[in-house]
């Protein structure tokens, strides 16, 4: 048996040792009462020959016979060749030669043959189910203690029979690519000086693929620099023959389809939506829904967060595939990427009914296209049409109708080719473009993105586009109207009309039951927002900023799911309806920057309210904190237990009235939002922060930022955990603030940080009334020093641009006494160096072994350009988790971690808190 401590890292070949190690753990040597299937799946050249190779060589010697039965997928493919592999792997494992007739008798022998015996059999490279049943069919035709490994890159292959464990082998990082391609470069495992810059390159192009760094560094291996330079080039455009080769394996174990859409992928749809590109491909007759899965399990692509990715390398063997196509004649290929061949099949017409996709992407310097009109007549098969960053003079006259994608950037001219209908399009993307008006069905679309065109007046009647889903209509400068029909699209997710400033006509009325965001930015001519119909659940975000709105309808009512909910910028906004009351997932407003929102002061609030409003809570969604429960309203009773509002009418209130809140009583209404995380009212001309807004007991964060007019901040809610008063240059009172700067116990436990920067008269107050070091005067323990290099580094402290230093408070201290420790910590640091977003304090009590973490502490900031920032840092911490219950000394550490400040001024400290004032006392008279 090896240890597997034993096996020293430098005995492997460089760059894979970590994954030698992964497998060697998987196969679970040591254990001789299991025999065990392993698989190793990844794509070609990415290692798994060489992994196995190298398991082989080191534990072979432990079984009662070994084999590994290379080439599997090649030798299969060739007259009997199954039955030669059969031969193959008795031989080496019996050392006999054995009759084998025909593959039927090879799977008895094997099976009869090797139960008994304890193996190592590695299948190296099996890409069809039938090469497995017939050499390991099942794990029990050998003997216990057994160990089979299958190489494939064809994951599905391993589900049958199932492996017992499987191991992806992943790309190699920067550090293991570095180390291989040197190896085999400059024979070391550093870069030659000279040589960094080309070999980053290759690096960058090769992405951790082992192979091609393998064979590209041979190749590369005493060459001149520029040499070096012309490979590369090369490369670039055409791959190495040797790497296209192997990776090419994999394409031609595909059926058509499959490898269709595997080289669309690699021209085209690299970084798109898995559903879109599987709708297009549907279109097609392509058969996406197993062809997809296929290509994954093959190793050719992969799904990241419901987008298409392929590496860089297989994209070019694909590309390599279609130039052999047609060498020479370059509009017989199926697919143009290239921007030279793109160039001349376009200005010359050379393009046949063979090409079905094109995209330009022409290189810096380079962006006009001299189009010949008939370019595309002779394309009528064309299925993608992609242009990046070029500019025409002139448009086509001619459109193929079989195109599933038209994205073309600054499109020449104000309509489409009259012969093109765009019945089959997916994808419709006209950005920049000069495009005035659209009379296309689009049965099929599924996007339509036309931003900056700033010709568009009008959306067109969209009603046969039943299937689409996004809508993006941005900045565009003539829009004036959008058909009714976008109103009535049931499968319309993403809709969004921003920086249309003079958009003014929008659907009656809304009832987009797939929505889920609905943007209408800085639209000043918008004025009437539309009515909803039925319940939108699916609707989570409703920016609504920068418009002429003065009011949102009562059907906004029917948004049941919404969560973001922002209003920023509507100047004329004077009042929302009750029915926003409706929404109880509701976590995300945003009132800011609105001339007619809060715009009252002290007497201002307290004026009658046209509303009055009473809620009920169910019993088991009361709070068990008392402090919490004094400060909600009292409850209502209600026949239903569940929360109810109840609209009371006032005298000489119409009954209209009573259906929308005043914004002077805004926050009235949003005591009876539930869920409301997030409440940004920056910029309004509040002057006194309303004491009810602490029933907003899920309140995480409050933008009070440049509220010029705000005196004082007397009540926070009990759950707060950030407030930003920047630029409140009136505030002067702020009882949190001095709480927190007393060490009050009773502070609000959630609350990390408080932005006070450019309120000038709040810290006047604060350092007038609390000075420094709060904590002076009450004989706790301190230290202040000035430069970071004063501090001391624990041993036990490593990380980069930590500052430490440490408190002792003598004891001996009964922790049955004492229920915690006051912490705090004050820096000053200079105007170029307060990159206060790096500074962190991290605080620990610790002896004899055992560590107190502190709780949650809270920061008040001062960032001020124009004088000395600083940060106040405040925590209490508990020492209920010490196991000792008298100690001789506390230690407290105190950290700041940040590897920019140079110079700086900081005073920390730490107090005992004792649980009676009597045996503070005792205590304190003890020490002395």
């Amino acid at each position: 048996m090896v240890n597997h401590t034993s096996l020293h890292v430098a005995k492997y070949p460089v760059g894979i040792e970590s994954r030698v190690q992964d497998v060697y753990q998987h196969l679970r040597v040591g254990r001789n009462d299991i025999t065990c299937m392993i698989g190793i799946f990844g794509a070609g050249g990415i290692g798994k020959t060489t992994i196995s190779k190298e398991i082989y060589n080191m534990i072979s010697s432990q079984f009662e016979g070994s084999c590994f039965l290379k080439d599997v997928r090649e030798t299969s493919k060739r007259v009997s060749g199954l039955i030669k592999l059969q031969k193959r792997l008795l031989y080496e494992i019996l050392r006999i030669h054995l009759d084998v007739r025909d593959i039927d008798r090879g799977v008895n022998l094997i099976r009869h043959r090797l139960r008994s015996k304890r193996v190592l059999l590695i299948l190296d490279d099996v890409d069809e189910l039938l090469q497995l049943e017939n050499l390991a069919g099942d794990r029990n035709w050998f003997g216990l203690g057994s160990r089979i490994i299958i190489t494939t890159r064809d994951r599905h292959l391993l589900n049958n029979p199932k492996a017992d464990s499987v191991y992806e082998v992943k790309i190699l990082d920067y550090n293991e690519a570095l180390r291989l391609f040197s190896w085999h470069a400059f024979v070391k495992e550093e870069l030659v000086e000279n040589y960094v810059e080309l070999s980053k390159q290759v690096l960058q192009y090769a992405q951790g693929l082992p192979l091609v760094l393998t064979i590209l560094g041979s190749d590369m291996k005493g060459r001149s620099i520029h040499q070096w330079k012309s490979a590369l080039n090369k490369y670039r455009k055409t791959p190495n023959r040797n790497i296209q080769k192997v990776l090419q394996i994999s394409y031609d174990g595909l059926d058509n389809n499959e490898k269709d859409m595997f080289l669309d992928i690699a021209f085209f749809f690299k970084g798109e939506l898995l559903d879109n590109v599987i709708k297009i491909f549907d279109s097609c007759g392509f058969s996406p829904d197993d062809g997809i899965n296929r290509l994954i399990d093959k190793c050719l692509i992969t799904v990241h967060i419901d987008t298409l990715w392929i590496h860089d390398v297989l994209q070019d063997m694909g590309r390599e595939i279609v130039r052999l196509q047609s060498p020479k004649e370059l509009g017989k290929r199926s697919r143009l990427w290239f921007h030279e061949d793109v160039r001349h099949v376009l200005e010359e017409s050379t393009g046949t009914n063979k090409v079905e996709g094109m995209v330009i992407d022409l290189p810096d310097g380079e962006d006009i296209i001299n189009l010949d009109s008939n370019a595309f007549v002779s394309m009528k098969g064309l299925r993608v049409f992609i242009n990046r960053n070029a500019r025409f003079f002139e448009g086509p006259n001619y459109l193929s109708n079989e195109l599933r994608i038209l994205d073309w950037s600054e499109y020449p001219m104000q309509s489409l080719p009259p012969n093109f209908n765009g019945k089959k399009l997916i994808i419709f993307r006209m950005r920049d473009s000069l495009v005035m008006e659209l009379g296309q069905r689009f049965k099929n679309l599924r996007t339509m993105d036309l931003i900056d065109c700033n010709f568009l007046t009008k959306i067109p009647d969209l009603s046969s586009a039943s299937n689409l889903k996004e809508l993006n209509v941005e900045y565009c400068a003539s829009l004036i109207e959008v058909h009714d029909s976008v109103g009535f699209l049931d499968n319309l997710s993403f809709l969004s009309f921003e920086q249309c400033p003079n958009l003014s006509i929008l659907p009656k009325s809304l009832k987009l039951r797939s929505l889920y965001m609905l943007k209408i930015e800085d639209c000043p001519s918008f004025r009437n927002f539309p009515g909803i119909e039925g319940n939108m659940e699916n609707l989570r975000t409703l920016l609504v900023m920068g418009t002429a709105i003065e009011e949102l309808p009562l059907s906004i009512g029917n948004l049941v799911g919404l969560d973001h909910l922002n209003l920023r910028s509507c100047k004329k906004l004077t009042r929302l309806p009750t029915c926003i009351l409706q929404l109880q997932h509701l976590s995300w407003v945003c009132i800011s920057d609105c001339q007619n929102i809060l715009n009252f002061g002290k007497m201002g609030y307290n004026r009658q309210p046209i509303l009055a409003i009473e809620f009920t809570t169910m019993e088991d969604e009361i709070s068990s904190s008392e402090e919490q429960l004094h400060e909600l309203p009292p409850p209502a009773s209600s026949s239903h237990g569940s929360t109810t509002l109840q609209v009371l009418n006032l005298p000489n209130c119409s009954q209209s009235e009573s259906n929308f809140f005043p914004l002077s009583n805004i926050f009235t209404m949003f005591n009876s939002l539930a869920s409301l995380s997030f409440l940004d009212l920056s910029r309004s001309e509040i002057v006194s922060l309303p004491t009810s807004i602490k029933g907003l007991v899920k309140l995480a964060y409050l933008d009070l930022s440049f509220c010029e007019k705000l005196e004082e901040i007397q009540e926070l809610p009990p759950n707060i955990e950030q407030v930003d008063a920047c630029g409140c240059k009136s505030l002067e009172r702020f009882p949190e603030v001095s709480k927190i700067m007393q060490f009050h116990r009773n502070r609000i436990r959630s609350l990390a940080l408080i932005n006070l920067s450019y309120c000038n008269k709040i810290h006047v107050n604060i350092w007038n009334r609390h000075g420094p070091n709060p904590l002076l005067r009450k004989g706790h323990y301190h230290k202040v020093s000035s430069d970071g290099g004063c501090f001391t580094r624990p041993n036990d402290v490593q990380l980069s641009g930590t500052k430490a230093w440490v408190i002792d408070i003598e004891g001996p201290h009964n922790l049955e006494n004492i229920s915690g420790i006051t912490l705090y910590c004050v820096v000053f640091f200079n105007r170029d160096d307060w990159f206060w977003d790096k500074i962190r304090a991290e605080i620990t009590c610790d002896v004899s072994n055992h560590v107190c973490y502190i709780e949650r502490g809270v920061e008040l900031l001062k960032l001020d350009s124009h004088s000395t920032p600083y940060k106040v840092w405040v925590a209490y911490s508990s020492i209920e988790s010490f196991k000792l219950k008298v100690l001789d000394i506390l230690r407290v550490h105190f950290y700041i971690q940040n590897d920019h400040i140079t110079k700086f001024y900081k005073s920390c400290g730490a107090n005992v808190v004792y649980k009676h004032e009597r045996i503070a006392k005792e205590e304190k008279e003890t020490r002395m």
